[in-house]
């Protein structure tokens, strides 16, 4: 057995064995594995635990980009982004193998918004200062044609080039998740926190939480109990304090996903000014476009939230405005929402805009010592960490560590790889040890997809199911393979042969096989807009 790679039969031995663990981090997202990750690396004893997959909900639904957030210096946000874009130079030298620099373009229709765009790409490019990423320049109208053959140009201008940072979150989750447990940290997916333990004088003292998988309960102690389940964090705070105020206003942001044809370029492009004041990105990613993302309200938080019609047609509307496409809802391949976990204040509680709520984070320390992280962004998941793990250590009082993740090399970075493949460059150094299993039997090497594919083979499952912590058809395809969110009707396809190879390794039934097809079919269908 690989020491340290993630395998939950050696975690839940583990957690039988320790009596109290320093910090307890509930959730499983960018946010939490952040801290686990910050948590472990300073030699506290950490345990983390998630109710569904890692990364499951917002953090694997993303628009892909590590960046500071060009919107919000329009809003005066410039601490914000300052943050960003410093957290943003990190995440590249530290993960080289998944975040990259990529050229991002916006069109000018009109000189007076040019000028204004120029301005703030310039102040945008300066508060990043030695992590910049490139310098922006203005584009000719020949120069964005020539980029983006697809665009409409009658009353084209020109265009601003600047660059910014692309990533796959979901690999990235599993990434933080393995560098974890180098540290020495402890993490359980399928493992939901049931309520909360409590000493005498009403302090937080451990988690109650059963393994889903076989429904035992545990009493788990811990010095520190951190609530780092973004959108679900009101739930985790009615454990604590039944009249709990609600922090949390949920945000839904939908993304679609189209055939490379419809938009050829490798550069992404930067829509600043829709209908509805919202920006829309189209950024190349794994040989295909993701489009969006919308910014709608919604009452309630939900594990699997579904694009509404309107997003959808907001989407489309939007595209084919400015792409010479008639593009319909039959060409999405896919399309996906998550939700973000907006804070909010009573006075911004009532706010009819998402835009106008603040992406900064913050931190709430309830009476019994209950650390609650809300709102932040994918970007600054390592200083959102560090601030939570420095308030833990206050609240512990633990032996004062400092943290060490500016320059913690992710989990896959230590990997000097020669492939142009991007599907294979994601697994940085575990490449060499799939490829291994498939030298070892030939057979594994077999596309799931195609005849002519060397990606999507059967020994990258066994992998996914042995040393990532891969437990259902969905954890393979949506987040480790990614091909869900990118194709919804191959991913169908392909699912049986998905549950087969997954029954072997994890010595499941044919009755969990056919329910784990099925299952995985119905949710899939969510995501997949056929000929209409």
């Amino acid at each position: 057995m690989m020491k340290n790679f993630l395998n939950r039969d050696r975690f839940l031995t583990i957690l039988e064995n320790v009596n109290i663990w320093d910090v307890i981090i509930i959730g499983g997202g960018a946010t939490g594995l952040g801290i686990a990750l910050d948590s472990s690396s300073r030699g506290y004893k950490t345990l983390l635990l998630e109710q569904s997959d890692f990364s499951k909900a917002t953090s694997s639904r993303s628009t892909k980009l590590v960046h500071g957030g060009v919107r919000y210096l329009a809003q005066g946000n410039i601490r914000l982004v300052y943050e960003a874009l410093q957290e943003r130079g990190f995440l590249l030298k530290n993960a080289p193998h998944l975040v990259k620099k990529q050229k991002f373009i916006i069109p000018v229709f009109n000189w007076k918004m040019g000028i204004l765009y120029w301005t703030g790409l310039k102040l945008y490019e300066w508060l990043s200062g030695s992590l910049s990423f490139g310098k922006s320049r203005f584009l000719s109208k020949d120069e964005i044609v020539r980029n983006f053959p697809e665009i409409k140009s009658k009353e084209l201008k020109g265009g601003i080039l600047y660059y910014d940072g692309q990533f796959d979150d979901a690999r990235l989750a599993i990434n933080l998740a393995q560098t974890c447990v180098q540290k020495g940290g402890i993490l359980l997916n399928y493992f939901q926190v049931e309520n909360l333990l409590k000493k005498v004088g009403n302090k937080i003292s451990g988690v109650v939480a059963c393994d889903l998988e076989t429904q035992k309960k545990y009493s788990i102690s811990s010095k520190i109990v951190i609530n780092a389940t973004g959108v679900f964090s009101d739930s985790i705070s009615k454990m604590d304090e039944s009249a709990c105020p609600i922090f949390i206003k949920p945000s839904q942001g939908t993304h679609i996903v189209l055939d490379k044809s419809f938009f050829s370029s490798s550069n992404a492009i930067v829509i600043p000014k829709t209908q509805d004041g919202r920006i829309l990105f189209c950024v190349p990613w794994h040989d295909h476009v993701l489009v969006g993302t919308t910014d709608t309200f919604l009452e309630k938080s939900v594990l699997e939230p579904i694009p509404l019609e309107e997003e959808i047609d907001f989407i489309l509307q939007t595209f084919n405005k400015y792409f010479v496409f008639h593009t319909k809802k039959s060409d999405i391949l896919s399309a996906f929402s998550g939700l973000r976990p907006l804070f909010v204040s009573n006075n911004s509680y009532f706010s009819t805009k998402t835009k106008d709520i603040s992406r900064s984070h913050k931190l709430m320390i309830s009476s019994s010592g209950l650390i609650s992280i809300i709102g932040g962004k994918w970007t600054t998941y390592r200083k959102m960490a560090e601030d939570t793990v420095n308030k833990a250590i206050e609240i512990g009082k633990f032996n004062k560590i400092p943290s060490v993740t500016k320059n913690l090399k992710i989990y896959g970075s230590d990997f000097s790889y020669k492939s142009q493949n991007s599907h294979w460059n994601k697994y940085g150094e575990d490449e060499y040890h799939i490829k291994k299993l498939i030298d070892k039997d030939p057979l594994l090497g077999a596309s799931l997809v195609s005849k002519n594919s060397s990606s999507y083979t059967e020994a990258e499952v066994i992998w996914m199911v042995r040393y990532e912590m891969a437990r259902t058809i969905e954890d393979v395809l949506a987040r480790r393979f990614r091909l869900l969110f990118l194709n919804a009707k191959k991913a169908i396809d392909i699912a049986p042969k998905v549950a087969s190879l997954m029954a072997q390794e994890l010595s499941r039934d044919e009755k969990w096989e056919k329910s784990q097809v099925e299952s995985f079919k119905e949710l899939a269908m969510r995501y997949y807009y056929p000929s209409v």
